[in-house]
């Protein structure tokens, strides 16, 4: 996951650069700003997919009481 932070990091910097040498409104700055956004929406999904419940998990907690899901302390 840091792997793609860095990118984005890298990306955010160019896209900095780009916009101030072609100016704010200019068609590249715009495609690198996109290009920052993209990697954003990837680590997202890859946050999401790491979060994901498993079945029993699921089940877990729409029957908390059901014996599968007990859970004892020691």
């Amino acid at each position: 996951m840091s792997d793609i932070q860095s990118k984005i990091q890298e990306e955010r910097s160019e896209a900095r650069e780009v916009c101030e040498i072609k100016g704010d409104g200019s068609v590249e700055c715009a495609a690198a700003w996109d290009a920052v956004e993209e990697l954003q929406a990837e680590a997202s999904h890859q946050r999401e997919k790491e979060h994901q419940k498993n079945s029993l998990q699921q089940y877990c907690d729409d029957n908390p009481d059901a014996l599968e899901c007990r859970v004892y302390d020691n």
